[in-house]
């Protein structure tokens, strides 16, 4: 059918790319998968792409739909490509004169570097390889035949990698080799036997022979990936639907294995780590490009200025190859410049003509996103607000934790020199601390249990993935700064050092040497992303700089949201960490955590087990002052930015004393015998205290503790006013409230509490009183809370509780199967439930401006660091959203992008 797509009446399974005409483009990659797509436009741009075909994404969606079995119209399909590639070829599939080889590869529409399965030299036989020989050489033959087996058995015969490993160590040991390099022709033909006798006693049945079985035994394990363990996984980590599906593509094979004029690589238009503009890449000589990623080899840099800043003696392509390097160099600004974005790219170079296998848009780190995005702008490649809808609002949390000082920061500190372990490649920055572990599944535990610990490999695959995710950093014996654990680290923002050459791993012993030293499972050291340095020990870490190009992005962002961004903070310290990252004001200032302090809850628990008004009065006479310098130090740091401060909420019960040891001291100290503390406790206990005496009904029920604190609310903004300059802009919040009474009754305690001091101080201020809105009857009865409410802060933790019925301290024990089920797509306690929970946020919001239409409307909740509930927020018409003190900036990007994105609408 030559170069038209392999078409019937029924649907397109397969489409063609290369040898002069493409059937698709990067438009299609819903379609065509992200490698399928942009192969297909390379090869329209006129660039060397290999050709060969993509099965669609369409085509994976009917397998798993049908239970695994195919279109009945795809095997022709396939056929038909096939004949069209021999054609463009001039190569037969499966002969052994003119032998056709390809690779299968995977290629969903969202980059999922290492997750699925790959095939190389697939096509070869006995008879083939001979053939093969006859043209290229013995050694190059039966190298390539060895590597096919090897990975066809890993990849769809399921048997394991390390086996063939064993074998080929065992062979160079007896044979007294050292390198894979060194084994001649009949030397992997002699491993060769022994690979296909492990496979027959493995499987009871022979290494198939057939290509056409071969071929097909390959796209079954492509798209039985797409539902493997670490793929599901990495699905869930990076949000990409199950039901997108894989494409796989099948590509005539160029060989970079021929001898010193072939070479494979992969290279980046500018810096992943730091987004500099300098050709970044690593190549092997005599190589083919899973040596590359997999991490067997440390190869080389390829340019010249690279190579210079990480001290490699090694010879770069620059040199090694100057033709092949320019037209490499034309080729990466060549795609640069048509996808405008920085292109992760894969080539390999055949007895010294290249050929380009990839490109997409590769994966950094969130400090190299904002600078290539600042800088493409400054180039005129793209527009502020594209370069804002271009970095997902999540990776920036990478920038906003602490880093190593630098040496001269340290030295000037007065500290000894850092105690350097060891060094490797710089693969992915940041800093981490935290104890040595060797295996992905006991990194996983630990940090369950909420320990940082710092995974420690010879090499990372795919297979641990869950262990890298849970790891504070990784380090690794081999691989490059293209390996798998430097691109799924940089993805996952999480510090990593690669290709460390003097570290020697012993699993088994569970321990580590390095320059002599050994470090054992549970040792503490820390990770230097930045200078790939591992450090023995434990350094103390130091807040980055978020000025220079992150402030100038940021600064596009708040010029384009109209949702303002507060943080939920009640300490100096957390107030001053949102306000340098931007925070507009306080929007939820949990006045209870104030009351833990180990000077201040003795006179919590002597007003908590008081019997009488007096007793309670006089136990909150002492904490006054306490409140009062809490709120004056918070209204100092934010000045004229206002502050929601929430009175009292949680259930009494939770300050008194629960342990023996804890009873007996307050017992002592409080002059109560300790059976009149657990008789008091007893008292107090409740079967659901979510649903208990708390919020509202404790300032019902002991209207004293919220005139305290409002008193002190007022007291302190009242002298920070006096101060001079500063006018604090306090803003009393009523939490739980279920009814307009509960309301009116509170806002006039708090309205006299104002007056009073007012009155004595002589000074007046403006204020606002309003309410959390965190129960389902308080957002349907919206319209009348409204009459006393100045504004509605959506407490949207507790009202996704009180909505869906789930506890969020219990719900890990069932949420994880509601996800798989996919009753619930994400967890509704991290981003909000728009259908349920969101309509009474919208409810209420109508409700209450149809009585108030000047209200005030913001969320508290943890969703208010989320980026899509954020959208949510602003499609809804919210004011603000107010989230943790380190995800202020999340938000500030992710309302602007939904600002930009509504005024496309």
């Amino acid at each position: 059918m030559g170069n038209a797509a392999v078409k019937n009446a029924d649907e397109t399974w397969v489409y063609a790319f290369g040898g002069g005409t493409s059937d698709g483009d990067a438009s299609m990659r819903n379609l065509l998968g992200g490698k399928g797509a942009n192969l297909a436009e390379m090869a329209k741009l006129g660039l060397p792409v290999p050709p060969g075909f993509t099965i669609s994404t369409a085509v994976c969606v009917a397998y798993y739909d049908t239970g695994r079995v195919y279109p009945a119209t795809l095997d022709a399909q396939v056929s038909d490509a096939l004949a069209a590639l021999e054609g463009k070829t001039g190569k037969g599939f499966g002969d052994p004169e003119n032998p056709l080889l390809v690779s299968v590869r995977s290629g969903a529409r969202a980059s999922m570097p290492g997750m699925m399965d790959t095939v190389l030299n697939l096509g070869l036989n006995e008879a083939v390889a001979a053939g093969l020989a006859g043209k290229a050489g013995d050694r190059f033959a039966y190298d390539s035949y060895r590597r096919f087996i090897q990975m066809y058995s890993n990849v769809v015969l399921g048997m394991g990698h390390d086996e063939f490993e064993h074998i080929l160590d065992d062979y160079k040991e007896r044979e007294g080799l050292d390198l894979d390099t060194e084994l001649t022709a009949d030397n992997w033909k002699q491993v060769i036997v022994r690979y296909k006798e492990a496979v027959q006693k493995e499987l009871g049945r022979p290494f198939p022979e057939d290509p056409r079985e071969q071929l097909w035994g390959a796209i079954s394990a492509v798209f039985d990936s797409w539902m493997s363990d670490r793929a599901i996984i990495y699905r869930k980590l990076n949000d990409i639907p199950a039901n997108w599906g894989t494409a796989v593509n099948v590509q005539s094979m160029v060989f970079g294995n021929l001898g010193d004029t072939s070479a494979t690589g992969v290279a980046f238009t500018r810096d992943p780590s730091n987004g500099s503009p300098i050709f970044y890449g690593e190549y092997l000589i005599n190589a083919q490009g899973e040596d590359v990623v997999a991490g067997i080899r440390t190869p080389a840099p390829i340019s010249r200025e690279r190579a210079n800043t990480l001290g490699s003696s090694d010879a770069p392509l620059e040199e090694a190859m100057p033709p092949v390097y320019k037209q490499l160099v034309d080729v990466a600004n060549t795609l640069e410049r048509h996808y405008k974005d920085m292109q992760d790219i894969e080539f390999t170079v055949e007895d010294g003509t290249l050929y380009m296998l990839q490109t997409r848009n590769g994966k950094r780190t969130a400090a190299a996103a904002v600078k290539i995005a600042v800088d493409m702008v400054r180039e005129g490649l793209i527009t502020e607000e594209e370069a804002l809808l271009r970095i997902d609002p999540t990776a920036l949390d990478q920038l906003l934790h602490p880093r190593i000082p630098s040496d001269d920061e340290n030295k000037k500190a007065g500290n000894a020199a850092y105690d350097v372990a060891f060094k490797g490649l710089p693969a992915s920055p940041g800093a981490a601390v935290g104890r040595v572990v060797f295996d992905s599944e006991e990194a996983f535990a630990l940090a369950a249990k909420g320990e940082d610990v710092i995974l420690v490999r010879v090499e990372t695959s795919p297979d641990d993935i869950k262990g890298m995710h849970a790891a504070r950093a990784i380090v690794t014996a081999r691989g490059g700064m293209t390996s798998h654990a430097a691109v799924v680290a940089r993805g996952m923002g999480r510090p990593c050092v690669c290709g460390a050459s003097d570290l020697r791993i012993n699993t088994a012993k569970g321990e580590f040497t390095a320059r002599g030293r050994t470090f054992k499972k549970g040792d503490m050291i820390t990770v230097d992303g930045v200078n790939g340095r591992v450090i023995a020990g434990a350094v103390s870490l130091i807040n980055p700089d978020l000025s220079g190009d992150f402030g100038e992005f940021m600064g596009w962002a708040d010029k384009r949201r109209t949702l303002k961004v507060r943080a939920n903070a009640e300490t100096p310290l957390d107030t001053r960490t949102a306000v340098e990252f931007g925070a507009e004001g306080v929007g939820l200032c949990r006045t209870e955590h104030m009351f833990f302090d180990e000077e201040r809850i003795p006179a919590v628990r002597t007003m908590i087990l008081s019997n009488d008004e007096t007793g309670r009065r006089e136990a909150l006479a002492k904490l006054l002052p306490m409140q009062r310098s809490d709120f004056e130090e918070i209204f100092r740091i934010l000045g004229d930015r206002p502050a929601t401060i929430r009175l009292l909420d949680p259930p009494l019960h939770e300050f008194l004393p629960h342990t023996d040891e804890d009873i007996a001291g307050v017992a002592k100290a409080s002059g109560l015998s300790a059976e009149e503390l657990r008789r008091r406790a007893a008292d107090l206990h409740e079967s659901n205290p979510m649903l208990g005496h708390r919020g509202c009904r404790l300032g019902i029920t002991y209207p004293e503790i919220y005139e305290m604190q409002a008193r002190a609310i007022f007291e302190a903004a009242v002298n920070i006013f006096k101060e001079g300059k500063l006018k604090p802009v306090p803003e009393v919040m009523i939490p739980l409230v279920a009814t307009h009474r509960e309301l009116d009754i509170l806002k006039k305690l708090v309205d006299e509490t104002a007056q009073k001091v007012f009155a004595e101080t002589g000074v007046t201020l403006d204020y606002m009183v309003g309410t959390m809105i965190e129960l389902p009857r308080a957002a349907l009865a919206a319209g009348e809370i409204a009459q006393a409410a100045e504004f509605f802060s959506f407490g949207t933790n507790d009202l996704t509780q009180t909505t869906l019925g789930i506890s969020r301290d219990d719900a890990g024990k069932f949420l994880p199967i509601y996800s798989e089920k996919g009753i619930y797509e994400k967890d509704p306690f991290v981003t909000l439930d728009q259908e349920g929970v969101g309509e009474l946020v919208k409810i209420a919001a109508e409700r209450g401006r149809k009585t108030r239409p000047d209200i005030k409307l913001g969320i508290c909740g943890e969703h208010g660091g989320d980026p899509a509930s954020v959208e949510f927020c602003h499609r809804a018409g919210l004011d603000y959203v107010s989230c943790s003190p380190y995800r202020v900036p999340i938000a500030r990007l992710a309302a602007a992008q939904a600002a930009i994105r509504g005024a496309k609408k």
